[in-house]
């Protein structure tokens, strides 16, 4: 399989073809009239040529914050991870369950998908991969269903996260959105998906288990009292970030300092000293640094865009194409765009950065809601990760799992495609009815 290019040259591309198209394309703004709507009207366009280096930098310094809170939460729960505590609590989970399959299956994939809504499992979930599978198996089922329950679920939360800082936090600060707002809604969409998931794993349970199979008992480490409080403060911190946004209006300072302070509390607990506690920390920013970094380099696309003047004549082009199509074609068409884009850059944290400065004024002109905008941003997102072969975590979970991507692909392809009309008549909604925060 030839092997696409990197994100950044993908990137650095873009950042060229946008400089180009401001020597074609015409200029235009929008400016707003007397009783509030807006006028589109042609300017001259400003062709850029050296500013696709110094649009870089501008891109940088304009997401600052919110690179910040990418390499600070990322180092949070690297920290909370080198505590073992997840690890363990799941271990003992699985192992009080005991052999009671539906339960076990079940029980995961709540887990793996209540992680994913709530502090955007992803890269996290493949190591349960390679301990869920070989549980599965000795319970008489195949590889495939011990990615279903961890890496199925883990990217069903994920697509339909309702508190993931790294999908909803981002996308909602770059769209001007209060953080986390609209959480009714999306609470909704991840418990109908979860719960559609939960009813399929007990229907590819009952189709796929071999009856003779003998059954091996779990074992699992106990629980020491150090590993359960840093799980108290794990719930604590998920409670006061829903307290914290939804009451007292807290934004990206005080989410990061949240998460820094949940991180270090952990470490302590653990019983780590201080130095370990910092190098923990470090280890978590540089692991997710190239995400946090893509950010300030792909909003150099904007930078560029907007400088030309020709930012606004693209958004009145698309309103053109879409003139008379209605809100419900036009949400559509955000969403398959958003598909579309996860083939050729699978990071979520730089399609956001690329997608939407340009989609959040869209969304104004064609009277859609910036909410359900980032809503289709999610699941446009979310669901086509579990094909794409351009995701690095899908590859790093089928090779953990031992399953080639041509026989996963056959098998999940038809499930991303409901998955895909699924997000479409939960998007459709927000058009329609009167919904909190939307």
């Amino acid at each position: 399989m030839k092997k696409l290019p990197n994100t950044y040259v993908i990137i650095a591309a873009l950042i060229v073809l946008c400089a180009v198209l401001t020597w074609f394309v015409p200029g235009g703004q929008y400016a707003a009239a007397d009783d509030g709507t807006l006028s589109y009207q042609e300017v001259g366009s400003v062709p850029q040529t050296w500013q696709v280096f110094s649009a870089i930098y501008i891109g940088f310094v304009k997401q600052a914050g919110i690179i910040i809170f990418i390499l600070v939460v990322g180092g949070a729960f690297w920290l909370l991870n080198a505590t073992g505590a997840i690890d363990a609590g799941i271990r003992l989970l699985i192992a009080r369950i005991g052999t009671k399959d539906k339960a076990v299956l079940v029980t995961l994939t709540l887990l793996f998908s209540f992680g994913g809504a709530v502090f955007g499992m992803s890269e996290e979930a493949i190591p349960f991969v390679g301990i869920v599978v070989p549980l599965v198996v000795s319970m008489g089922y195949d590889a495939i269903m011990g990615l279903l329950v961890v890496y199925v679920a883990s990217n069903i939360g994920f697509s339909s996260a309702f508190l993931n800082p790294f999908t909803v936090g981002i996308a909602q600060g770059m769209a001007d959105l209060p953080p986390f707002s609209g959480m009714g809604y999306r609470i909704f969409c991840w418990t109908f998906l979860t719960a559609l998931l939960c009813l399929f794993v007990v229907f590819y349970a009952k189709k796929t288990r071999k009856a003779s199979h003998e059954r091996t008992q779990v074992m699992a480490d106990k629980l020491t009292s150090r590993q359960a409080w840093i799980l108290v403060v794990l719930f604590l911190t998920v409670a006061a970030l829903i307290v914290g946004v939804t009451l007292w209006g807290w934004y990206m300072p005080e989410i990061t300092g949240l998460f820094l302070a949940m991180g270090i509390l952990c470490g302590i607990i653990a019983g780590f000293n201080a130095n370990r506690i910092a190098d923990e920390l470090i280890a978590g920013a540089r692991d997710i640094l190239s995400a946090a970094l893509v950010v300030g380099f792909a909003t150099g696309i904007v930078i560029i865009l907007q400088d030309g003047k020709i930012v606004d004549s693209i958004l009145h082009g698309m309103q053109e194409s879409l003139s008379g199509t209605g809100e419900a074609s036009s949400l559509t068409a955000m969403y398959g765009i958003q598909a579309v884009i996860n083939f050729l850059i699978p990071s979520a944290t730089a399609k956001a950065a690329i997608t939407i400065p340009i989609m959040a004024p869209f969304s104004d002109l064609v009277g859609v809601s910036r909410q359900a905008m980032v809503l289709a941003f999610q699941f446009g997102d979310g669901f086509t990760n579990m094909i794409t072969p351009t995701s690095g975590v899908l590859m790093a979970a089928l090779a953990m799992a031992r399953v080639p991507y041509e026989k996963w692909v056959k098998w999940i392809w038809k499930g991303v495609v409901v998955l895909l009309v699924l997000g479409l008549l939960l998007l459709l909604p927000t058009l329609f009815l009167s919904l909190a925060g939307f």
